[in-house]
C-alpha cells in the first residue's frame, strides 16, 4: 500500500494496483504518484508469486494527465539540463520499466515480460492515456462520452511519457499526428477501432475482462518491441508515405498556428525522428523536446493562464466569502435579440427555468426558435436526446408581461444599447420582482453605475457581459457598479459557474476590459488603411501574430457603424480627453459616406456576394483610401496591432478597471481571442520584458501617434525592474476604483 495506489494480490498471483490520489476529485500524475507507481511496477516485477498486474482507479476517471501546477512551478526551477531532462525521463523510464521489465532488449524478445493490463473505468487524459498505452493490453468501460486523448499541444507543451512514440505506432503516422497536434479526443469505439484499446466491456466489468487477461497470458511485449516490427502505413526517412505525410503535416499545421506554437513543430520532429531510430532512443529524443518546451516561455504562460488561473476562477477564487453559495432556479430574460435567446438557451439547459420577455409575443417566441433550433442540431447529430431536448424548451417561457417575471430569483437584461430603453425596461421590472431580485445589465459599452441609477437597489445591481454566440464562448465579465455589493458578486459569480462558464470580475467603465481593449485591434486596422496600407497586408498580419481573424475582417463581423456609434459616444464622455486616431476618418467614411455597415448590410471592408460565394476585400476600398508607394513591414504591423491593445490592457489596470493580471490575461484569450500562445496580454508584456515593451510602445507612439503611449504604471515597473505577475500578487481583492 502507497500513499496513493492501493496494492493487492489475488489468490491467482495477480497483481490490481488501484490508482486513488487522496482528497482530489480526479487523479493526476504528480511526484507522488510517480514514485508509488515506481515502488509498486518494482513489487509486481520483483515478487515470483505475482505473475502480472492490473491498472486502474478508484475515482470515476482513470487518470486526468500530469498535475499542470508540477509542470508550472517546474519551468523556472534551477536545474541543470542534465537534471532537467532527468527529471523529464523519470516517466517515461517508469513506463518504460513497466513494458520491458526492466530487461535487456535481446533477453525481452525471447522472454517477454510480466503482463500489465489496464483497466480504463473513465477518462484516460495525457500521462493517463500513456500509462494505459505503456500497458500490454487495454480494457476501456464502454461509455460514449468516456475520452481517451493527449491534449497537452492545448498547453504549448508534448505528450511526455511517450506518446509521441507509442501513439504513431499504434495507429500510424497520419492519425497519430492529427490526434496529439489537436488535442482532440477518441471515444472508446473509435479508440478500439484504430487499436488503442484491445477490448471494450461493460464499467462493471473492465476489471475483471482485465484480470482475465493478465491470468492467460504467460509473458508479453509490446508490438515494437517484436522482432520486425512496422509502424502501420510506414515510417522513417526513405518511405515514400510518411515523407508525404510529414511534408503535408509540416503546411497544415503552420498554416493553422503561423510559427506561433513550438509544441507543434516539436510534436512533428519527435514523430519524424522517432521513426528512425530504435525506441528506447525515441523515447529519450521525446524527453529531451519536452524539457524544451518545458522551458520556453510559451508553455509556462498558456499552463498559468489556460489552466492554472483558469481553473482558479472557475473554482470560485473570485467569489467574496462569507456568502452561501445559491442555485439560480428561475432566471428572468429581458430582450430576447440574439444575445437574449443565447442567454435563455444556455440557462435552460443548465436546468433553469427561464421567462424570456420581449416587447411582443412574436418577438419572444422569434428568441425562443434559436433555443428551437439548436436543439433539433443536438438532435439530427445525436448529442442530445429528443426527449432532453424537448424538456430544455419546456423550461423556456415566452412573455410580453412583466408580472410574469414576480417569481424569478435573478434578473439579466438585454436589451437594445440605448440608455432611454434600458431605464424604461428597469423600471419596468423592478415594479414586477421582489424586492431582493439582482438585476443584471448585459451591456457591452454603457458604465453599470449610470444604468444602476434605474434601479433603486444599485447595490443590487451588476453587470453580466456575455459574448457572442452565448452558447459557444465561454468568457462572462462580470462588472462591478460603485455600489454593487459582496453579496450580489457572489450570486453573479453562482449563476456564471451554474452554466458552466469561465468568469473574471472587474471595475466599472466604459467598454469595461473586454469591449474596450478588443476595440483598439480593430481601430488600428482602419487606421492603417486610412494611413494606405494594404488591407490584405493588414488581416494577415493579424492572423500571423496569432489572432483567430485579422481586424478588418472582424470589424466587418462587429460592424463598422457601431464602431461608429461607440466612437461618437465615447467622444461626448471624453471630451478633450478623448485621443484622435486615423481610424475616426476611416470610419466616418465609410458608414456616412459609403454607408458600408460591414457583413450586417453585406457591404463592408469586405464585399459579400449575394450569390453565397465567398468574401472577398472590396476592389472599391484603393479608390477612397489609395495604398502608400512604400508599405511597411508585417513585423512592424503585427508590433502595431500588439503593442496598442496591450497599452490599452496596462491602462485597464492602471485604472483599476483590472483586479488582477490573471483576469486581464483570461478576458483577453477567452473574450476576444487575444494570442492565446502568449498567455495573454499581461504574460506578453512580461515575457516581451516590461522595459523593452514601454522603449517599443514610445517608439511607435512617436510614429503614429500618442494611442500608443504607455501608461505611467509601465515606466514605474520598468524602473524597479517589476513584471505583472510579482505586482499583481501584491494587489488587493476587488478594490473598486474611485
Amino acid at each position: 500500500m502507497t500513499d496513493t495506489i492501493r496494492y493487492e494480490v489475488d489468490s491467482d498471483g495477480i497483481a490490481l494496483l488501484t490508482i486513488d490520489l487522496p482528497g482530489a476529485n480526479m487523479n493526476v500524475i504528480n511526484q507522488q504518484l510517480m514514485d508509488d507507481l515506481d515502488t509498486c511496477v518494482d513489487r509486481v516485477l520483483s515478487d515470483d508469486a505475482v505473475k502480472g498486474a492490473v491498472i486502474t482507479s478508484g475515482k470515476a476517471a482513470f487518470v486526468a494527465g500530469a498535475d499542470l501546477n508540477m509542470l508550472g512551478e517546474s519551468t523556472g526551477a534551477d536545474q541543470t539540463p542534465e537534471e532537467a531532462f532527468q527529471s523529464a525521463f523519470r516517466l517515461n523510464s517508469i513506463f518504460r520499466k513497466m513494458e520491458t521489465g526492466g530487461k535487456d532488449r535481446k533477453i525481452l524478445a525471447k522472454q517477454g515480460t510480466k503482463p500489465f493490463a489496464a483497466a480504463l473505468n473513465g477518462l484516460a487524459l495525457g500521462g493517463g492515456l500513456e500509462m494505459a498505452l505503456a500497458c500490454h493490453y487495454r480494457v476501456c468501460a464502454d461509455h460514449p462520452k468516456l475520452q481517451l486523448g493527449m491534449p497537452e499541444s492545448q498547453v504549448g507543451l508534448l505528450p511526455g511519457g511517450g506518446g509521441t512514440q507509442r501513439l504513431p505506432r499504434l495507429i500510424g503516422i497520419q492519425a497519430a499526428l492529427q490526434a496529439i497536434t489537436t488535442g482532440k479526443p477518441f471515444n472508446p469505439m473509435t479508440a478500439a477501432g484504430l487499436g488503442i484499446v484491445d477490448e471494450i466491456a461493460p464499467l462493471e466489468e473492465v476489471v475483471a475482462k482485465a484480470t482475465a487477461w493478465v491470468a492467460k497470458t504467460a509473458s508479453a511485449l509490446a508490438p515494437w518491441d517484436k522482432k520486425g516490427f512496422k509502424y502501420p502505413g510506414g515510417a522513417g526517412a526513405m518511405n515514400p508515405k510518411a515523407v508525404q505525410t510529414f511534408i503535408g503535416a509540416s503546411a497544415m499545421v503552420q498554416k493553422q498556428t503561423q510559427h506561433n506554437y513550438p509544441a507543434i513543430e516539436a510534436i512533428l520532429s519527435c514523430l519524424y525522428e522517432g521513426g528512425i531510430v530504435d525506441f528506447d532512443t525515441a523515447i529519450r529524443i521525446e524527453s529531451k523536446y519536452f524539457v524544451k518546451l518545458l522551458a520556453d516561455p510559451v508553455a509556462g504562460n498558456m499552463i498559468r493562464t489556460l489552466f492554472i488561473n483558469k481553473q482558479a476562477v472557475e473554482k470560485g477564487s473570485l467569489r467574496p466569502e462569507g456568502h452561501e453559495r445559491k442555485k439560480i432556479k428561475r432566471l428572468g430574460m429581458l430582450g430576447a435579440g440574439l444575445m437574449g435567446a443565447g442567454v435563455a438557451y444556455v440557462s435552460a439547459k443548465s436546468g433553469m427555468d427561464v421567462v424570456l420577455l420581449d416587447r411582443d409575443s412574436a418577438a419572444a417566441e422569434k428568441g425562443k426558435d434559436y433555443s428551437r433550433k439548436l436543439v433539433e442540431k443536438g438532435v439530427s447529430r445525436g448529442k442530445v436526446s429528443k426527449e432532453k431536448g424537448e424538456a430544455l424548451l419546456e423550461r423556456i417561457t415566452t412573455t410580453s408581461d412583466y408580472a410574469d417575471l414576480k417569481d424569478c430569483d435573478f434578473i439579466i437584461e438585454a436589451v437594445f444599447e440605448a440608455e432611454d430603453i434600458k431605464k424604461s425596461v428597469t423600471e419596468a421590472t423592478e415594479a414586477a420582482i421582489g424586492d431582493d431580485i439582482v438585476f443584471a445589465s448585459n451591456t457591452s459599452t454603457l458604465p453599470i453605475t449610470g444604468l444602476a441609477k434605474n434601479f433603486t437597489r444599485p447595490h443590487q445591481f451588476i453587470g453580466v457581459h456575455f459574448f457572442s454566440p452565448v452558447d459557444k464562448m465561454p468568457l462572462v465579465e462580470i462588472i462591478l457598479g460603485e455600489k454593487t455589493d459582496d453579496a450580489t458578486i457572489a450570486l453573479a459569480l453562482d449563476y456564471v459557474s451554474q452554466i458552466k462558464k469561465t468568469p473574471i470580475v472587474v471595475n466599472d467603465s466604459r467598454g469595461f476590459y473586454t469591449s474596450r481593449c478588443f476595440g483598439t485591434y480593430v481601430q488600428e486596422g482602419y487606421a492603417m488603411v486610412q494611413e494606405g496600407i494594404t488591407p490584405a497586408l493588414i488581416d494577415n498580419a493579424g492572423k500571423m501574430v496569432g489572432m483567430p481573424v485579422g481586424p478588418l475582417a472582424v470589424g466587418d463581423e462587429v460592424a463598422i457603424d457601431l464602431s461608429h456609434k461607440i466612437s461618437k459616444a465615447t467622444r461626448l464622455a471624453l471630451g478633450d480627453d478623448y485621443i484622435e486616431s486615423p481610424a475616426d476618418a476611416f470610419i466616418e467614411k465609410m458608414v456616412v459616406e459609403l454607408e458600408r455597415f460591414g457583413r450586417k448590410n453585406g457591404k463592408g471592408v469586405y464585399a459579400y456576394p449575394e450569390d453565397g460565394s465567398k468574401k472577398h476585400l472590396w476592389v472599391g476600398l484603393s479608390e477612397h483610401f489609395p495604398p502608400a508607394a512604400e508599405q511597411p513591414s508585417v513585423e512592424e504591423l503585427q508590433s502595431r496591432l500588439m503593442v496598442r491593445m496591450a497599452v490599452e490592457c496596462a491602462k485597464c489596470f492602471e485604472e483599476g478597471v483590472l483586479i488582477d493580471a490573471s483576469s486581464g490575461d483570461i478576458g483577453a484569450i477567452f473574450g476576444w481571442g487575444f494570442a492565446p500562445y502568449t498567455g495573454g496580454p499581461f504574460s506578453f508584456i512580461d515575457t516581451y520584458g516590461v522595459a523593452e515593451f514601454v522603449a517599443e510602445a514610445d517608439r511607435l507612439a512617436t510614429a503614429y501617434g500618442a494611442r500608443f503611449t504607455p501608461p505611467q504604471l509601465l515606466r514605474d515597473m520598468a524602473a524597479n525592474g517589476e513584471t505583472f505577475y510579482s505586482k499583481s500578487d501584491t494587489r488587493g481583492r476587488l478594490a473598486k476604483a474611485a
